[in-house]
């Protein structure tokens, strides 16, 4: 029976979410923060650990590193808010395995549990050949989309590294096993690894392996990522989160072709392709000398810049019709299309998660669904424009009346631009864009009402 650790300051809820997991074969502890969790992670192995973004003591991102330190296999489930939205996202960057909105569905999060724990009890993708392999996603008709495409077929014949640059959640893994299957590397493995959930002392145990008795807790031999891609691709995910001790050690794998086990003497040849990716500005923390000029590129012999989600509306759709199927496979269930209004709302939303976020959204609303087609009322509250413009919009004057017309005029402005920063919760990008302005122009305004 697996064990499920569950984080969340709320009794009831975490009762209620035990019951919920007991009723499904689940065993359970529990914490009320985060101290709490760390006391049962020292001494008790978990399963998974599914976690509330906001504790009274450590934020969501906080409680991920700590549990990454203690058990840096276990994944975690963040449930937060949908107005945190962005915040999960960046839970998603330091190794969080999913998140899930509130209010929360138990369905729902027993889909993610189950997903979770079957990647670790499976943690290696099997070599493919990439002509059987199905991809996760599927490719945009956008000027953007085509073009990577172009030149995921123009580098795939090669060997050369490829570093991919993007958003969390704008689908860089998906490009590099893009990348390996129509490599002719397809029929070895392909690794992937995040750098940004590897706790720092175990990291070059990951990558490069270790032997038996050299480290405390090395008890047998074990391959790093280097080894076990051997003939094939590994793929080095948020690589700008890799230490600096352990990107000279990295250096030297990448210019010898050769990787040495923690506490071995001598090292073994491996033929491995790299690809790398980060959301970071690697030029950026090179100037801050955060990470090795040498290894930028290194690993920059071709670079793929993957735009974001707002940034190719058109492809929108196409999304939505793939993530509507692959929903109806994993929830039994018989969704045929979106409605038009409820598209229309899709593609003006900003998407601030990308495809990841995108794919939530509509696996949650498959779920809702009552019928063949998801209206709005299956979309998060947040995504609908009535619940802005069902506010109403106050305008007050010190007199008690407005004495001109530019008065009123000034008045409503400055009360739409607040209402809307606090239903974006103060995103800037956002707020310009519901308001029908560039960004230029509302930073004129908050100014012109100060605003802060």
């Amino acid at each position: 029976m697996h064990k499920i650790l569950i984080i969340d300051k709320a009794d009831s809820s975490r009762k209620r979410l035990a019951k919920f997991l007991a009723r499904n074969k689940y065993e359970t502890v529990e914490a009320a923060d985060g101290k709490g969790a760390e006391e049962i992670l020292r001494k008790t192995p978990v399963d998974l650990v599914c976690s509330d973004f906001t504790l009274p003591d450590y934020e969501g991102v906080d409680m991920i590193r700590k549990i990454k330190i203690l058990q840096p296999h276990t994944p975690v489930i963040i449930i937060a808010s949908y107005s945190n939205i962005r915040s999960a996202v960046q839970a998603l960057k330091k190794g969080a395995s999913e998140y899930i909105t509130k209010p929360l569905n138990p369905e729902e999060l027993l889909n993610a549990i189950e997903d979770a724990i079957s990647k670790t009890e499976d943690p290696k993708e099997k070599p493919v050949n990439s002509k059987k392999q199905s991809p996760q996603f599927i490719t945009g008709r956008s000027q953007p989309s085509q073009q990577v495409e172009k030149h995921i077929k123009l580098i795939a014949t090669t060997d050369m590294s490829v570093l991919i640059l993007g958003e969390t959640g704008t689908g860089k893994e998906y490009v590099a096993k893009s990348i390996h299957h129509q490599s002719k590397r397809n029929k070895a493995p392909f690794i992937a690894i995040d750098c940004g959930a590897l706790p720092e002392n175990l990291a070059a145990s990951e990558l490069f392996g270790h032997k038996k008795g050299a480290f405390t807790g090395a008890i047998e031999d074990k391959k790093g990522c280097f080894e076990l891609a051997d003939g094939g691709t590994l793929f080095l995910d948020e690589i700008g989160n890799l230490s600096y001790d352990n990107q000279v050690k990295l250096l030297r794998v990448l210019q010898d072709q050769k990787v040495r086990r923690m506490g071995a003497t001598k090292g073994k040849k491996v033929n491995v392709r790299v690809i790398a990716a980060t959301n970071d500005n690697l030029e950026e923390t090179i100037n801050n000398g955060e990470f090795r000029e040498d290894i930028y590129y290194r690993l920059n012999e071709f670079k793929i810049e993957l735009a974001p989600l707002r940034k190719r509306r058109d492809d929108i759709p196409l999304f939505i019709d793939h993530f509507i199927n692959e929903s109806n496979k994993r929830l039994s269930k018989e969704v045929r299309s979106i409605t038009p209004r409820a598209m229309k709302l899709l593609k003006t939303h900003s998407w601030d998660g990308n495809l990841r976020e995108l794919k939530n959204v509509i696996k949650r609303a498959v779920l809702f669904a009552q019928d063949q087609f998801i209206d709005v009322s299956e979309l998060p509250p947040e995504l609908k424009p009535d619940h802005f413009s069902k506010k109403e919009v106050s305008v007050i004057f010190p007199n008690g009346l407005p004495a001109t017309l530019k008065q009123v005029t000034a008045e409503a402005e400055k009360s739409a631009i607040i209402e809307t920063l606090k239903l974006t919760d103060n995103n800037k990008s956002k707020t310009a864009q519901r308001l029908g302005i560039d960004r230029k122009t509302l930073y004129n305004k908050l100014s012109q009402y100060n605003i802060s």
